[in-house]
Order: structure tokens, then C-alpha cells, then sequence
């Protein structure tokens, strides 16, 4: 997964035609970490999507401005609009991630 390092990006990665996947985290988090162990397998199955990762610490402007008040959290955009956020507290297992993607994608 691609680290996102500067607003200009996340603006570019956002605004495609193709729906983007943004893993929200920071290194702090013991969620985050959890999530890492498994979130290698789900963008395997869904390698046909474009998947980022933003340091909500590094730019919480973004965060505040897309409502993520927790993480680790998922957010899927396309053209510049949020079509999907699967906050922190329904992000903990592999099966909550992947019910959200095959909700929302």
C-alpha cells in the first residue's frame, strides 16, 4: 500500500474516475497495527482497486475535513466525492472489511 506524503496528492489520488481506496492510520494505534495483519489478503482480492494509506497525524485537515475521527478507518472516493467510510469500530475484523467493500464496490 502506497503511503500518501502530501496534500496535493490525496487531492489528485481522490479526484480519478476509478474508485480509490485510503486506509486512514496513524502509528500510534494498536487497531492499525491489527489491521495490518490482515489487510495484505483483502487488497489481494480486491487488487483491482487503486489502495493508499494517509497518516491521519501528518495531515489532520483531511481527516477533519472527511470526518474520520477514528482509526484505523477506510474510505473509498471517486471523482472527489466519499462514497464509503467504514469507521474504526466496524474495521476490527478481515469479515467487517471485506461485508464494507462488497457493499460499496
Amino acid at each position: 500500500m502506497e503511503k500518501i506524503t502530501s496534500s496535493e496528492q490525496f487531492q489528485q489520488l481522490i479526484s480519478t474516475d476509478k474508485e480509490v481506496l485510503i486506509k486512514f492510520f496513524a502509528d500510534w494505534c494498536p487497531d492499525c497495527t491489527r489491521m495490518n495483519f490482515f489487510i495484505d489478503e483483502i487488497i489481494e482480492e480486491y487488487k483491482e482497486y487503486q489502495w493508499f494509506e494517509i497518516n491521519k497525524d501528518e495531515f489532520p485537515e483531511i481527516a477533519e475535513q472527511y470526518q474520520v475521527m477514528g482509526i484505523p478507518s477506510i474510505l473509498i472516493f471517486k471523482n472527489g466525492e466519499k462514497l464509503g467510510h467504514l469507521h474504526s469500530a466496524n474495521a476490527k475484523t478481515p469479515e467487517q472489511v471485506q461485508e464494507f467493500l462488497a457493499e460499496k464496490l
